[in-house]
């Protein structure tokens, strides 16, 4: 299967693209590892994306597109893919159609994990993160240290990330409501986009998932 993946921040995106992924045998695609591949490579696109990158700004779409359109043209991505964070505006997936049928290629779904804000909210700002090299994470309620503000595992001080504060984290779902949100619409239009429910446990979303691609599947047929 041909996926895109598409999800707030905390909503457990990145868990459920592994997982997936696995269960699928389709090789997960992150933006994210894309950029990273790029500029380790130090590729002609991971240079330009550094540049971006250091300066602090978002990675030009045409940047992004052609990374894409790289990785999924490599023979693990012959027979499906799972985008995870791409596309990530109704132009970028406006950009994915027409990169698809230049291929030849079909997508098959867009699947969307939902999650109340608050949820979300909760989720990213109890984060905390262990200082040292390590980086064990644990959460205030989900997975609490047995001291507070010590790592279980090195003893080292536990410390919430600047992008994990509750203000960070409300601007981040802002943007994903103006700028990624509106490609569901998009895609339902079309007849491709699903919507699960994120909440309970990891296995439970794992399983809702797979069940709305199957139908989503046989209704394609």
């Amino acid at each position: 299967m041909r996926i895109v993946l598409v999800g707030p921040p905390g909503a457990g995106k990145g868990t459920q693209a592994i997982r997936l992924a696995g269960k699928l045998s389709v090789p997960h695609i992150s933006t994210g590892d894309l950029f990273r591949a790029n500029i380790s490579r130090r590729t002609e696109l991971g240079k330009l994306a550094k540049v971006c990158m250091d300066a602090g700004t978002l990675v030009p779409d045409e940047l992004t597109i052609a990374m894409a359109k790289d990785r999924m043209r490599q023979p693990d991505a012959e027979n499906g893919f799972l985008l995870d964070g791409f596309p990530r505006n109704v132009s970028q997936a406006e950009a994915l159609d027409e990169l698809l049928r230049a291929e030849a290629i079909k997508l098959d779904a867009v699947l969307g994990l939902e999650a109340p804000e608050g949820e979300v909210i909760k989720r990213i700002a109890g984060r905390r993160v262990c200082r040292s090299r390590s980086a064990h994470v644990f959460h205030v309620a989900y997975r609490p240290p047995k001291k507070q503000g010590v790592c279980d595992v090195c003893g080292g001080e536990l410390y919430q990330r600047d992008d994990d504060s509750e203000e960070t984290v409300r601007k981040r779902l802002a943007v994903y409501h103006t700028q990624t949100e509106p490609i569901i619409e998009y895609y339902k239009a079309r007849g491709l986009a699903v919507t699960i429910s994120s909440l309970g446990p990891v296995d439970e979303v794992t399983r809702r998932a797979l069940e709305a691609l199957k139908r989503r599947e046989g209704d394609g047929r």
